[in-house]
């Protein structure tokens, strides 16, 4: 948690909340300890999604299916999304959850790692999310830059890893060093590149949101 839990649930308080199906698969994730985006990330993506009213949007970490749903819900009618997934037990449980939402014409799922899939995707995108193996974000970037149109949102889960990107590479546990070097590695490009301007938010886990120039 890095804002003040009193203060999350307040904020969180105010939520309209979800589709009813929505809000089922969302129960379906913490009960199977799936990641899904938090509380607050789900309202900085219906906003911005409001703000950017994308036509082609891409994901990067479908999980099962809850966050490409959500943006497919509330993103102008008519938007497709395209979400990338390699993990072979959630894969068949996405497409489902697309199937029960009566989305299969509106999302794409492409299966495989999204480093050689990114590497052959052609076309242009107006909005990625990017929710997927934190230590890989560096890794996936360039082809990100190379999708997003100009003017375009790149949109960035998960970044301050539980206020753990704040300490010294030597406090965190060894496994998690490498994840914890790379994202600062992200965060530092993000900032500096000549493409973006980037706003690094408190919100959820740490989100940025970047435009491209």
């Amino acid at each position: 948690m890095i804002t003040d839990e009193r203060i999350s649930t307040f904020i969180n308080s105010f939520d309209r909340g979800n589709t009813e199906l929505l809000n089922e698969i969302e129960d379906e994730c913490k009960k199977t300890n799936v990641p899904v985006i938090r509380t607050q990330m789900q309202s900085l993506l219906r906003l911005l999604l409001a703000v950017n009213r994308p036509q082609d949007i891409l994901e990067v970490g479908t999980a099962i299916g809850f966050s490409a749903l959500l943006m497919s819900e509330y993103a102008p009618e008519g938007c497709k999304i395209t979400t990338i997934e390699k993990y072979e037990k959630r894969i068949p449980i996405a497409k489902e959850n697309f199937k029960r939402a009566g989305k299969e014409d509106a999302i794409t799922l492409l299966e495989g790692d999204a480093t050689e899939i990114l590497r052959e995707l052609e076309g242009s995108y107006d909005f990625i999310f990017m929710d997927a193996a934190k230590g890989q974000y560096i890794h996936f970037l360039p082809d990100i830059l190379r999708l997003l149109k100009t003017g375009g949102l790149l949109v960035s889960d998960n970044v301050l890893q539980d206020g753990d990107i704040i300490e010294s590479r030597f406090a965190v546990t060894r496994r998690d060093r490498t994840i914890h070097s790379r994202m600062r590695e992200y965060l530092y490009e993000l900032k500096h590149n000549e493409q973006l301007e980037t706003a690094i938010l408190q919100v959820g886990d740490g989100v940025t949101v970047s435009v491209k120039l």
